[in-house]
């Protein structure tokens, strides 16, 4: 007997209880019932037992009429009392649309008398020298003249290679989106953080809303808001806001109570301790939602260009259907430009201690306030300069330079010189793993592989878990979903296996190498501001439409968390426990497979968690290049505003991505509590 009470296995001397044992046997059982059933079902075949393979269409839910019936109602019949649901939406729009058309005309059109060909500009728009000197000067005043120049920089760069025009209508859209974004997510974040039953209320929107495709977002609110870029906007700003709640709840949180102590000694009020102590002690950590909506606004500039939002977005979209890879990839790292001066900027801010005041501060308006006083006066002269001298006004397009040409001749190299090796590659692939792949999940019978999940879930985390994965996976084939569901988990799986076989090692090799190391991370992060349109276009141009196609854009697009979390677990592995190896004689191979893979497997699954979302997340992006999975059913709902079969299709892919992040999350917990790191 062990000190608890446990029974000892007979004649081993150990503390090994025989309860643990017994439950792995029944485990082992359970699997092997899974797994006879399943094959002998397979055997028996489809045409005798159609319903294990494809549920009956008497038994599955209509959730897609459903919903398209509901929002037909919504727009058509609602009515709220003074007003109707649809013009209550309408009117939303028109509020939106008011600051949007504001910053739109000082950015990019100028102030316009009239409407569509028979407007005329009054007014020009900034100069795009005061934009630079402004963007520049923020710069500046956030930390020094090195971030002063890089983003100033990074401006130039858009007038200089033409992408003036399109950056500044994308610019204009973010910035009325993300106060809209930090402000509703605050305030969700504060209730949530006051009201524990809020907090329970939303933490499961909140997964759906980052876990849902985007494309699904944007079929009802096309439906509400209409075409333009105020909906796209909207779109924007639910799909950025979720990050900006959690860090909120996050942040507050962590207040030290000495600080929360102190408010109540002094008497604050709830209010007076939300607003005067609770959010100013935790807003370095909000700022880094502030960065995260940015980041987040800057990602959906393509898709929501696909609802009207211009700009940028749809540059690359328009590069992507025409195959002009050099226009696509310039219009793309125009937007990688704007998100790293965006980021820095905003980074640098969060940073920024609070100012010290002078006793006595400068009588001199412009000596007190000196950016504020560059800013106004900048944008005053350029304003009237721009009105006689055109360089003012827009960077010359005789002076624009294009690297177009040189993108679009190494593909056509690539093409021409190794055709026939890249054909071979794809073919192999082709016969040898994807099909067969494919095959074998769609021939699976539907009852079992929801046993399996479930009995996967009990395994790693218990009947709760058990009970969420099993019902998530039962959603697909009730809604007659499965086959594209089974297509979606193929796809999603090889993309991932390969990105996993690629980056790990790329990981074990950069958390080795200092030099390696900060390449790497350039690299990757370089990847990770990339738009998901961008990837599509080279690969389509090489491999052409298909499953192949798709699945190399989404190794290209998820591989990076597998590389960034392999780095980060190799170096937290203790040095110490290293050390001890080396003292052991265990040479690099053993040290490497034995002692630093070992304790580092906790966050590379967590990696492979993150390459999960991001492969499901580009799966509907790939819609575009021939797919017939999940991510084709949501484009097609897209295009025929079919709210219904778009929701569906969207919440199947998010409880695909639900069950991943739950299970390898408990795998993950199961790993640390068994290596003693928990």
């Amino acid at each position: 007997m062990t000190a608890d009470g446990i029974p000892v296995a007979p004649g081993t001397g150990t503390a090994r209880p025989i309860r643990r044992r017994w439950y792995l046997d029944q485990y082992l059982i359970a699997w092997a019932v899974v797994i006879a059933i399943t094959s002998g079902l397979m055997m028996i075949g489809k045409q005798e037992i159609s319903w294990a393979f494809k549920v009956p269409r008497d038994l599955r839910l209509p959730l897609k009429g459903q919903i398209s019936d509901l929002m037909e109602w919504l727009v058509n019949s609602a009515d709220l009392g003074l007003f109707t649901f649809y013009e209550f939406t309408r009117g939303i729009a028109w509020l939106l649309e008011k600051p949007l058309d504001l910053v739109t005309s000082m950015l990019s059109t100028g102030l316009m008398s009239g409407q569509g060909s028979s407007a005329t500009q009054l007014l020009p728009p900034f100069s795009w020298i005061a934009v630079i000197a402004v963007i520049a000067a923020m710069g500046k005043y956030a930390k020094d003249w090195k971030l002063a120049a890089l983003v100033g920089g990074c401006f130039t760069y858009l007038a200089v290679f033409g992408q003036w025009e399109g950056a500044m209508i994308t610019l204009s859209s973010i910035l009325i989106a993300v106060p809209f974004g930090i402000s509703g997510g605050l305030l969700v974040g504060v209730m949530a953080f006051r009201w524990a039953w809020f907090e329970k209320i939303v933490t499961p929107i909140l997964d759906l809303m980052q876990t849902v495709p985007v494309f699904a977002y944007l079929v009802p609110i096309l439906y509400l808001f209409g075409f333009g870029p105020v909906a796209a906007m909207i779109a924007t700003i639910i799909y950025a806001m979720p990050p900006m709640v959690r860090i909120t709840v996050l942040a507050l949180h962590q207040v030290p109570t000495e600080v929360r102590d102190l408010g109540n000694m002094v008497g604050c009020t709830g209010r007076q301790m939300m607003l005067k102590v609770l959010i100013p002690s935790s807003l370095p950590s909000l700022m880094v939602g502030v960065n995260q909506v940015i980041m987040l606004s800057l990602n959906m500039v393509i898709i929501a260009s696909m609802i009207g939002a211009g700009g940028l977005g749809f540059d690359v979209l328009s590069a992507l259907r025409r195959l002009d890879i050099g226009a696509g990839i310039e219009a793309g790292t125009a937007i990688v430009v704007l998100a790293i001066a965006l980021d820095r900027l905003s980074r640098a801010v969060a940073d920024k201690a609070s100012p010290v005041h002078k006793v006595d501060p400068p009588k001199n308006l412009v000596l007190r306030h000196p950016y504020t006083s560059f800013v106004a006066g900048t944008l005053l002269i350029t304003s009237i300069l721009s009105l006689a001298v055109p360089f003012f006004e827009a960077y010359p397009r005789d002076w624009t330079v294009t690297t177009g040409t040189f993108w679009s001749d190494i593909v056509q190299y690539i093409n021409v010189n190794f055709f026939d090796q890249l054909e071979a590659f794809k073919t192999f692939l082709l016969l040898n793993v994807l099909i067969p792949s494919k095959r074998f999940l769609l021939a699976l019978p539907w009852p079992m592989v929801v046993a399996a999940i479930g009995l996967a879930g009990l395994q790693l985390g218990g009947w709760r878990l058990a009970l969420l994965t099993g019902s998530l996976a039962l959603f697909a084939a009730m809604v007659g979903l499965w086959d594209k569901t089974m297509i979606t988990v193929y796809l999603c799986g090889i993309s991932v296996i390969i990105a996993s076989l690629i980056g790990i090692p790329i990981g074990i090799a950069a958390a080795a190498r200092d030099r390696l190391g900060k390449i790497t991370g350039i690299v990757i992060d370089t990847l990770q501001t990339l738009p998901s349109f961008v990837y599509l276009i080279p690969v389509v141009m090489l491999f052409r439409v298909g499953d192949f196609a798709a699945m190399i854009a989404v190794v290209a697009y998820a591989i990076t968390p597998a590389i960034r979390y392999t780095m980060l677990g190799i170096r937290q592995v203790n040095p110490q426990l290293v050390e001890a190896g080396i003292v052991s004689g265990c040479t690099p191979l053993q040290l490497l497979l034995k002692i630093k893979l070992k304790l580092a497997l906790p966050e590379i699954m967590l990696g492979i968690n993150q390459t999960i979302m991001l492969a499901l997340s580009m799966l509907v992006i790939t819609a575009l290049v021939g797919t017939r999975d999940l991510g084709q059913e949501v484009y097609i709902a897209l295009t025929k505003a079919d709210t219904g079969r778009g929701i569906v299709a969207g919440l199947s892919i998010a409880f695909v991505a639900i069950i991943a992040d739950r299970l390898i999350t408990a795998g993950a917990k199961r790993a640390k509590a068994r290596l003693g790191l928990d």
